[in-house]
């Protein structure tokens, strides 16, 4: 297997099945673009990310695991809006190197993008193989009814802040394994007093590797929710651009943030609120509501399998802030990750 099209047809070979189960692709891989029908009455969603080697994952992480969170990092954001997913398309710029090595590259990674794409129905209908440094582009596509999809610029003065699972868990990983730029969040134990600590190591590197995108909790929370946002680049960062786009301000109870018994065990409590206030990588949900739905929210979410709790309220005052337990303002070393900072 050396050209480009003997790649693609060992990808559309391996995508057949589940563009063929959903029923609503024309024409998928193979053709010049796909032809699709969206079902009649509701929008379409689209996101897109890109995932390189050295910034988004480590040059020596598992194919299967590169595929999984190229697909997932994108499905976090249809989530953030409430979308059903749908379709996706994919480009793969791949080294020059060894035909046998490009080959089980391809086949790994189809492993972990095609099981979560199974998980969600998702089919794979197009995209592009070129050869450059190892880097993965990914478009998804899905639908919301009108007028129902979360947005970041709905927020309003005394809406609670909600966020979706557990924060600080990738970003532990991170700092577990001395990456640049998470040196500084100082995670330098893991003591076993609350956890084992090889299963608590195991479980943070999971958080990593493979992120759950809340798709099930962003359909439950139409209707309740009033702005959403996924939180990639830390919730501090990722809370602000919400702010911003809704004209309004945050503070957040740094004791109410949902922490893991892993992370709980790795780190101090300074080092455990800075990874879950600006450590990223989580690919949870952060979204507002009115406080008269916070019943209808727990229950909605409880029957879709995703914990969630209040951990803040939104203000009138520009700017986020985050006050310990005794009302006084902590400052975190960093916001969130930028890529260009």
């Amino acid at each position: 297997m050396t050209a480009e099209f003997d790649l693609i047809a060992l990808i559309r070979a391996r995508a057949a099945a589940l563009a063929d189960e959903r029923g609503d692709v024309v024409l998928g891989i193979g053709d010049d673009a796909a032809l699709l029908a969206p079902p009649p009455g509701r929008q379409l969603v689209a996101a897109t990310d890109t995932l390189n080697s050295g910034v988004h994952f480590a040059a020596d992480a598992r194919a299967a695991d590169i595929g999984w969170k190229a697909l997932a990092a994108n499905l976090s954001d249809l989530a953030a809006m409430g979308a059903e997913p749908a379709w996706c398309t994919l480009s793969l710029s791949l080294p020059a190197g060894e035909a046998a090595a490009r080959a089980t590259f391809v086949e790994g990674f189809a492993d972990g993008f095609l099981e979560l794409a199974a998980r969600h129905r998702v089919a794979l209908v197009g995209g592009d193989t070129t050869r450059g440094p190892l880097s993965v582009c990914v478009t998804v596509l899905g639908f919301v009814e009108p007028g129902w999809a979360l947005r970041r610029d709905a927020a309003r003065v005394d809406d609670d802040i909600w966020v979706t699972g557990t924060l600080g868990d990738a970003g532990a990983a991170l700092a577990l394994d001395g990456i640049d730029g998470y040196r500084e969040f100082a995670v330098r134990r893991i003591d076993g007093v609350d956890a084992d600590p090889a299963v608590a190591s195991a479980r943070l590197h999971e958080r990593l590797r493979r992120p759950q995108p809340r798709v099930a909790a962003g359909r439950a929370l139409r209707g309740l929710a009033r702005a959403g946002i996924d939180v990639s680049d830390g919730l501090l960062a990722d809370l602000g651009h919400l702010c911003v786009a809704s004209g309004v301000g945050a503070t957040i109870d740094a004791a109410a943030l949902p922490a893991s018994r892993a992370l709980a065990a790795a780190c101090a409590d300074d080092a455990r609120r800075a990874l879950q206030l600006g450590g990223g990588d989580d690919y949870e949900l952060c979204f507002t509501a009115s406080p008269n739905q916070r019943d209808p929210i727990a229950r909605s979410l409880a029957a879709s399998g995703t914990p969630a709790k209040v951990i803040g309220r939104i203000q009138a005052e520009p700017g986020v802030r985050v006050r310990l337990a005794d009302g006084a303002a902590w400052t975190p070393p960093r916001r969130g990750y930028q890529h260009f900072a």
